[in-house]
């Protein structure tokens, strides 16, 4: 007999428990501690609840203005990066459709610092014409030379109002026009930043080596007397059902032709999410999966074969993407992945390979909560939905799929009807 040694099972079996607390400020601000004194490190993540979705289709692009902006400065501090650095820390930032996340990782000593930082700039950043005029022309150029200037770039402006007709998915993070920023007032941001930028819309975790008595006192410290703000109401329309099967070609200066379908999917507050994800990761995790085996290896009609899914708390999409090989077409690649989907939707999977990729993500689960900084991250986003526990259970949600479940997921997703199809093709000429 041998000792199983894959990585999910030690997970499922040695991995401890993540243990965290749950506070809320009178202002509303959510706050989730999680104490590791094995670190001589914390890690601050600030989640806002604001991402693209909840911009106005004539302003797009102004949550990823503000990722920047908020690294501007605030009264009582001239930029947020200098001080983290010369403290002996890092930070960054991201923004997508749905949340606004900032975060930084520190010397244990430093967490006060990293701390008054982020209450200042929530409550007194630097909103001027300066400050928007320098940071609206990095937004601008990082347009031009990601979307403008990059073959594919300009993919997802063509491919996500073709799969979404109603929902605010519909336009890209990094704005639907370069005039939507270019544009962008004093008013226009300030009233974002009111909106979207007080406490009572924010979540705040601390990971790491921390005292928590003190650590609540510099939270009440630095937070506690800023005020709640009113929130506007969400009012984001739902998309309906797609009905009928959509196509769009469009010509670009790019390498090679390239293939995307995009199949809507469960969002991720629901049950049907987990085998969702799964069956893009029997897709295409690693080169024993569906998508590299019958495209490149077996019929040689592609060069890459991807699927990826956009994972959106709304619910998304599922993305396969395909490149073909010399001699090879997309149409020709269509029909292929096709019969592969037809074959997923007919046939269960063996035991073997649904263990085999079930183990895979729960591998990758147990590696992504190692890090402080990690941890810290995916509790915010776990507060947000409502299911923090989800940083000791989401394996659970994955090992729990069956055979049948993923059959039926199949069933539902890969249909015709519920298909968008982006010949995405070099301009000739």
């Amino acid at each position: 007999m041998h000792l199983r040694t894959d990585c999910g099972v030690c997970c499922r079996y040695l991995r401890p428990m993540i243990k965290y607390e749950r506070l809320t400020l009178k202002n509303g601000l959510q706050v989730v501690l999680h104490q590791d004194m094995t670190t001589p490190l914390v890690a601050i993540n600030m989640l806002y609840d604001v991402g693209s979705k909840d911009e106005n289709p004539e302003k797009t692009g102004f949550a990823h203005l503000f990722e920047h902006l908020m690294f501007g400065g605030s009264d009582g501090a001239e930029s947020f990066d200098d001080p983290i650095q010369n403290a002996g820390g890092e930070c960054n930032a991201f923004t997508n459709s749905d949340i606004t996340n900032f975060f930084s990782i520190l010397p244990a000593d430093n967490l006060e610092l990293g701390l008054y930082l982020e209450a200042d700039r929530m409550h007194r950043l630097t909103l001027n014409k300066k400050s928007l005029n320098v940071q609206r022309s990095v937004v601008t150029e990082e347009f031009k030379e990601t979307c403008l200037n990059q073959p594919y770039g300009d993919m997802w402006h063509n491919l996500a109002p073709l799969a979404y007709k109603e929902h605010a998915y519909k336009w890209p993070t990094i704005g639907l026009e370069i005039s939507h920023i270019d544009q962008a007032s004093i008013d226009d941001v300030g009233s974002f930043y009111q909106n979207y930028y007080g406490p009572n819309n924010a979540i705040c975790v601390i990971a790491g080596n921390f005292d928590r008595e003190l650590v609540t006192e510099m939270l009440d410290k630095h937070f506690g007397s800023i005020p709640a703000r009113t929130r506007p109401q969400r009012l984001i329309n739902r998309e309906p059902a797609q009905t009928e099967s959509r196509k769009l070609t469009h010509h670009s200066n790019i390498p090679v032709d390239t293939l995307y379908m995009a199949f809507h999917m469960p969002g991720r507050t629901e049950a049907n999410y987990y085998p969702s994800d799964l069956l893009s990761d029997i897709m295409a995790s690693g080169k024993s999966a569906r998508l590299y085996q019958k495209l490149v290896r077996e019929l040689k009609i592609c060069t890459e074969a991807d699927a990826y899914i956009t994972g959106t708390i709304d619910p998304g999409l599922i993305i396969i993407e395909a490149k073909p090989s010399n001699g090879h077409t997309l149409e020709e690649i269509e029909t292929a992945v096709w019969e592969l989907l037809k074959e997923m939707a007919e046939h269960r999977l063996s035991d073997r390979e649904l263990e085999k990729h079930k183990n895979k993500i729960e591998s990758s689960i147990c590696f992504s909560n190692i890090s402080i900084l990690n941890k810290a991250m995916n509790l915010a986003f776990y507060e947000l939905i409502g299911e923090p526990e989800l940083i000791n259970t989401e394996q659970e949600k994955y090992q729990e799929i069956t055979a049948d479940d993923m059959l039926e997921a199949a069933r539902v997703i890969f249909r015709g009807d519920n298909c968008s199809t982006l010949y995405y093709r070099r301009a000739r000429g």
